[in-house]
């Protein structure tokens, strides 16, 4: 039976004694259980899809049977990773059905957009500075990369082979999550873990061409009417999109991913805000939130009912439109006055 303080491990940095204890606690629970139950958020990123793909990956070589499940569909650009056809969509699972769960880069099973996950014995995997310890186990760490790193780990620990396609996957979600090696935490060991992935058999130009240079027509489109409707606060940069927008031009939810990247990017810009609408009534939008500088926009988003890392957030706030920008300009505006 694993102690209570080790059940609630939360900050494990590599190579430290923390993390070897998590690591650990989590092998010892995968020996002990059969059937598995795999998933990552809703509205799935490249390091929820390839993490959530390796994880299974490992625990077939250790002979283990594996359901790997996400509330929805992988973007486009992830499907032609190896493994991607073992990952069936679904917003209910039987829990009962399990041993035991592991969710991947969650602050709580709500975040899955999977229902019946209440009762069940999960491992929790996280890398985001308001992750929880929610899970049986939890191993958190703020200081890697990505999920995937964490992964990686694992099953090196767990003396796995890394195989070709399993390197590609790993190193597809390292290559997104730091937004290709440039987000504010990507560091030595990130390369050297890229440095690792090519060496194990993932190919750095394919994994490139599938992700970065074969994206919709719509999402062109989309980014366009984004950028039509740009506006510049001070060091604020903020855009929308609405469901009509979505419509009109023939795009999905999953063609506004990286549109907050082009706002931040503006010289002079501190904090940029993304709203999308969601489908449905009462309104709602989904805000990303991105800062290169000391500003913690995770701070923004817990503050708003959501959460992420100190310079790429996330969270939904309640409609109408207006009130819904006011309240995200306050808070951060709020937070930026603070960081000077």
């Amino acid at each position: 039976m694993i102690s209570a303080a080790v059940a609630e491990i939360q900050t494990a940095p590599l190579g430290s004694a923390a993390e070897a204890e998590a690591i650990d606690c989590i092998l010892d629970e995968i020996r002990r259980a059969d059937k598995f139950f795999i998933c990552s958020h809703a509205r799935p990123d490249g390091d929820a899809v390839g993490s959530v793909l390796a994880m299974g990956a490992i625990l077939q070589a250790l002979g283990k049977q594996v359901d790997m499940v996400l509330a929805d569909p992988s973007p486009i650009v992830y499907r032609t990773l190896p493994g991607i056809e073992q990952v069936r969509q679904a917003r209910h699972v039987n829990g009962s059905d399990y041993d035991l769960g592991i969710v991947l880069e969650c602050d709580g099973t709500r975040r899955t957009g999977i229902a019946g996950l209440e009762g069940m014995r999960l491992i929790n995997i996280d890398h985001h500075a308001t992750g929880r310890a929610y899970g049986s186990v939890n191993w958190i760490d703020v200081d890697a990369s990505a999920v995937a790193a964490m992964v990686y780990r694992l099953a090196l620990a767990a003396e796995v082979e890394v195989t070709p396609a399993m390197a590609t996957c790993l190193y597809t979600a390292l290559l997104t999550d730091t937004g290709s090696f440039t987000y504010p935490g990507t560091s030595a060991e990130t390369f050297n873990l890229a440095y690792a992935l090519i060496g194990l058999g993932a190919k750095a130009d394919n994994v490139a061409r599938d992700v970065l240079y074969s994206v919709p027509v719509g999402r062109l489109h989309l980014l366009g009417v984004s950028l039509s409707r740009l506006r510049i606060a001070g060091p604020i940069a903020w855009t929308f999109i609405t469901q009509g927008d979505l419509q009109t031009l023939d795009a999905t939810d999953d063609d506004s991913e990286g549109i907050v990247n082009y706002l931040i990017s503006i010289g002079g810009v501190e904090a940029a805000i993304f709203l999308r609408e969601l489908p449905g009534t009462p309104q709602q939008f989904r805000l990303s939130l991105r800062s290169k500088s000391s500003l913690d926009v995770s701070v923004v988003a817990a503050i708003c009912g959501g959460g992420g890392h100190r310079n790429a957030a996330g969270c939904t706030v309640d409609g109408p439109f207006d009130a819904a920008v006011t309240r995200v300009l306050i808070e951060t505006e709020r937070q930026l006055a603070l960081t000077v």
